[in-house]
């Protein structure tokens, strides 16, 4: 089985899905939609290339109808199915079309056909998932080509020697997912929603597709910078390679800027004379050819793309850290992001909806956003590279059992969970994939691996080796949750307050000379919308207001406070949240995304004083 980065668009040939399929399907009844809702069908789902950091012409989308069943666990592949779902919708959703919860006690079962790829004699067939949670099996004409376990991961199974003679192939698939029975990363599903706890989600919730490679071919890609040097890294990873090149190229606007050529397992360096800087306003993206090169011939040739851009901290004058990006002090104010919907669960209806909340989130003046205890799909953080959006992105909590508190006296003071080795085991290896797998977006800045001590343990040890393996960027090592000290340091980069609903900030004097200083979570400012909620009644929100004015005047003044908290040493700001949640009804738009409750054009002038206030 082999992990893949994912990547971006081109050419696709999707499942074909007949007209009577097509009728059978509808959205499960009684939930509030968005109006991307109504735009869905089998044969229009999620077609985009999936993979936007490595593309490739040749592919196959396998979203669409599938037959489903939900049986007892640890039974064989069933031979009859109780009805048909819409992959990539999680079978809980209302656009999967059943509806319905699976549990711990029981397991998930796919199963559609795809017509038998053309290839070569030696070629290789790839199969690839955006992600399916949790535990999942994959079987290819009844035989099980392997396992893969993560919620959140992208993951690539080849399963060329699993072909059958004939015009078509089958293809099963099974998932088991404990929810919060179990001690995996599930982020905020529980088996009973309530308060600020959400739906589960089970099964296959990003794109299936199936592409063919040589025998040889790019497998993965590392891309990364020097802004000193203004210069672009490039570090292919090559599938079964013997005396191949590989060659690297550059581009802007047609127009090759710089090449190398290389051994497999060597980096390109990449010179770019003028180089412009990737930065909220100017989110400048190179474009990348990657080609395996036999000789003088191309056998494999990816696309991607790279920016130049640095995270880093440093003192200001007053010798309290700062957050620099591109060695400039950027104020950094975002909300936090969820990515739940009302119809979808954890997968948007259409593209056309995932990037609506980036697009509202950067009308409304915002430079960040947080990703709160989620991976999205890479289709998402493109969208964020392209319009220049920094991203904070959170490892989705699990294992949770202590209660939370914030620590910040002395070394050995924090509660950390004790977990099994199993536990600590499955967290390490999805947080290093998730990691790796979305390394080459250059809009994340910030890795957070714990929240609020869900499930937190071996602070420093996480801490330091998240930082290890990866120290182009930043890390907050427990956003609002408990704290370890190392000295007068704080293990990691940021010490992390959460405070509802006010602004506020560690203090300075204490810690500022070696940390920086971010309020990770404020607000919460709620306005539930009748007509435009989960459920009529019991809705909740840190602080209820009754129409948009209020609302407004609350939040101007929450501002105000942040211009003197910035002029302190504060370097970053997170404001819950961005739309509703089910029953949480303190977004800034409502769960349908219909409705805005503060408009942007009278927000935006707000936080564009937030990024003009002077800092020495």
């Amino acid at each position: 089985m082999k992990k893949a980065l994912i990547i971006g668009a081109s050419l696709f040939f999707a499942q074909q899905i007949t007209p009577l399929q097509a009728q059978d399907w509808a959205p499960v009844e009684g939930r509030i939609m968005t109006e991307w809702a109504n735009q869905v069908s089998p044969e229009n789902v999620h077609q985009e290339y999936p993979r936007p950091q490595m593309t490739r012409e040749s592919w196959t989308n396998l979203n669409g109808l599938w037959e489903y069943s939900i049986l007892p666990k640890g039974q064989a592949i069933p031979t009859n199915f109780e009805g048909e779902i819409l992959v990539p919708f999680a079978v809980e959703s209302a656009l999967s079309g059943v509806g319905k919860t699976v549990g711990k006690d029981n397991e998930l079962w796919y199963s559609t056909t795809f017509d038998t790829p053309k290839k070569k004699s030696k070629e290789h067939v790839l199969l690839n998932f955006g992600a399916s949670d949790w535990e999942t099996e994959v079987f290819v004409n009844g035989q099980s080509v392997g396992k893969h376990r993560g919620g959140y991961d992208p993951f690539q199974m080849d399963i060329t020697d699993y072909l059958q003679k004939g015009k078509s192939q089958t293809l099963q698939v099974r998932v088991w997912d404990p929810s919060d029975d179990g001690p995996q990363p599930r982020g905020k599903q529980v088996n009973n929603p309530n308060g600020i706890w959400y739906t589960p989600v089970t099964g296959i919730w990003q794109t299936v597709w199936i592409e063919t490679v040589p025998e040889a071919y790019i497998s993965g890609l590392k891309n990364s910078s020097d802004i000193n040097a203004n210069e672009i890294h490039v570090t292919p990873e090559i599938s079964g390679a013997t005396d191949q090149m590989v060659k690297v190229s550059a581009w802007k606007e047609g127009v090759e800027l710089a090449a190398q050529t290389i051994n497999p397992g060597q980096t390109a360096e990449l010179a770019i004379k003028g180089a412009q800087l990737w930065e909220p306003g100017n989110p400048f993206l190179y474009d990348l050819k990657v080609e395996l090169l036999d000789g003088k011939k191309v056998i494999d040739e990816v696309g991607s793309y790279a920016a130049i851009r640095e995270i880093t901290m440093e003192p200001d004058a007053n010798g309290i850290q700062r957050m620099k990006l591109n060695g400039k002090f950027l104020f950094q104010y975002g909300p936090l992001d969820q990515g739940w919907w009302p119809d979808g669960l954890y997968t948007a209806p259409s593209e056309e909806a995932l990037v609506f909340d980036i697009k509202k989130t950067q009308e409304m003046g915002f430079n960040m956003i947080r990703k709160h205890v989620k991976v999205e799909p890479a289709r998402w953080y493109y969208a964020c590279d392209k319009m220049g959006m920094l991203v904070w992105q959170d490892m989705p909590s699990g294992d949770m059992g202590n209660g939370w508190e914030m620590k910040l006296a002395v070394l050995g003071s924090q509660s950390d969970r004790d977990r099994t080795p199993e536990s600590e085991a499955i967290y390490r290896e999805e947080w290093k994939e998730i990691m790796d797998d979305f390394y080459n977006f250059p809009s994340i800045v910030v890795w957070v691996p714990f929240n609020e001590a869900w499930g937190q343990f071996k602070t420093k040890e996480i801490t330091e080796w998240t930082k290890n393996h990866d120290p182009s960027r930043l890390v907050n090592s427990a956003s609002g949750g408990n704290f370890e000290m190392e000295g007068t340091k704080i293990v990691g980069d940021i010490i992390d307050l959460h405070n509802y609903p006010d602004a506020k900030m560690p203090a300075p004097g204490i810690y500022g000379k070696e940390n920086l200083l971010v309020l990770g979570e404020f607000g919460g400012l709620g306005l539930p919308v009748d007509g435009h909620v989960w459920q009529q009644k019991d809705n909740w929100g840190y602080q209820s207001f009754k129409n948009e004015q209020e609302l407004l005047d609350r939040y101007a003044g929450l501002m105000k406070r942040m211009e003197e908290l910035i002029a302190a040493g504060l370097s970053a700001a997170v404001y819950t949240q961005t739309t509703d949640v089910e029953i949480e009804t303190n977004g800034l738009m409502t769960y349908d995304r219909k409705i805005i409750k503060m408009e942007a054009a009278k927000l935006k002038p707000l936080h564009e004083k937030l990024y003009q206030v002077p800092v020495k």
